[in-house]
């Protein structure tokens, strides 16, 4: 797989790594007197070549027949999350395969997974954090999206340092990739939740928390992250998922409930080959062209959202189908599992095909 932003240090955690027709028009064949040198020989090849185009064109029929289908589909309101789901709607790769998506927004991964178990939505987009539910069998894995570098852990005025975290209150948003990287800085810093004030709240609350000096610190992602660096005078960047690249991976992925997946594999591959495609164009330095479909989804500012392009390793469908069939998805999924847990966030290990389609990520890119 062809890696952008975290090829070399990945590579250090990664170390595993039909012609009946042809006589029977007469009136061709009685036509063809005036060409006594090259009789039936030279339609042959002509009424042949037109023959063997016709089966082409059959199965293309069949396929745009495909039984139409509405699926609801829940994003964050990031770049990350819609990179490629709105490129795919923009670029009428869901409509090559019959799909029609109702678009539903959500704050994090876990609200998302109980979304989904409620039976409102159909397959959602998870980032780092909530993928420790997938591993507990909350949810399986269809499709990785990218790995992400959007995460961060950022100090307020007076916080320069992990040193200067200590007894500090920090805003985090539990279950989710805010908890991940705070727990990885803590860790990587000699610390522990013990020393410092940690305050559990939702994605918005940490934003209003950093603007108005109610916390000293906070773990977010992007694009509260960037935000929060360019408003908060005196603001810091403790850490980022690069800090911890030579020992973690930090994921992004697409889900659905077991239920769903056993029930409803013809609808996720659907999905999955149009996701691919759309995945193949927006990696492809279309960055400025995609900022524009997601800022359309958000309704927020099209500068903004082009600010966040380089919160990931935009991975292709092609790489990610390729990486599902080698091993290297699977190792992915592998280390992050490890790491969470190393981190007491997950009790015992699992195989990773139990949780992650890799078969299907395979199939989708035939």
């Amino acid at each position: 797989m062809r890696k952008r932003i975290l090829s070399a240090t990945l590579a250090a955690a990664m170390v595993m790594s039909l012609a009946a027709c042809g006589g029977s028009k007469p009136a061709e064949a009685t036509a063809a007197p005036a060409a006594t040198e090259a009789p039936a020989e030279t339609e042959a090849p002509a009424e042949t070549e037109a023959e063997t185009e016709a089966p082409a064109e059959t199965e293309a029929e069949t396929e745009a027949a495909a039984e139409p289908i509405t699926l609801n589909i829940a994003y964050m309101p990031n770049y990350g999350s819609l990179w490629s789901v709105t490129t795919a709607i923009n670029k009428g790769y869901f409509e090559e395969e019959g799909i029609t998506v109702n678009m539903v927004e959500f704050a994090d991964g876990p609200t998302i997974i109980a979304a989904m178990e409620s039976g409102s939505i159909d397959m959602g987009y998870i980032g780092q954090g909530a993928h420790k539910l997938c591993v507990q069998g909350q949810a399986k894995i269809f499709a990785l999206s990218h790995v992400s570098n959007g995460d961060a852990l950022i100090g307020g005025p007076g916080v320069a340092s992990m040193e200067d975290l200590k007894g500090k209150k920090v805003a985090y948003s539990s279950g989710t990739s805010s908890e991940d990287i705070l727990n990885n800085a803590l860790t990587k810093a000699g610390m522990t939740a013990a020393d410092i004030v940690p305050v559990d709240m939702d994605a918005s609350g940490i934003v209003t928390a950093m603007l108005s000096g109610g916390v000293d610190a906070c773990a977010t992602w992007s694009p509260n992250s960037l935000k929060i660096m360019e408003e908060v005078e005196g603001a810091t960047k403790l850490a980022d998922n690069l800090t911890f690249s030579d020992t973690t991976v930090s994921l992004a992925s697409w889900i659905v409930t077991s239920k769903y997946a056993e029930e409803n594999r013809d609808k996720i591959l659907r999905f999955t080959r149009a996701l691919y495609k759309a995945m193949d164009y927006a990696a492809d330095e279309n960055y400025e062209e995609v900022a524009g479909y997601v800022a359309n989804q958000t309704k927020t500012d099209e500068e903004s959202v082009y600010a966040q392009r380089g919160d990931a390793d935009w991975l292709t469908g092609k790489e990610v189908a390729e990486g599902a069939e080698d091993g290297t998805v699977e190792n992915y999924y592998k280390i992050q599992q490890d790491n969470f847990i190393a981190s007491g966030q997950v009790e015992a290990e699992v195989p990773v095909a139990d949780y992650v389609m890799l078969d299907l990520m395979v199939e989708a890119g035939k």
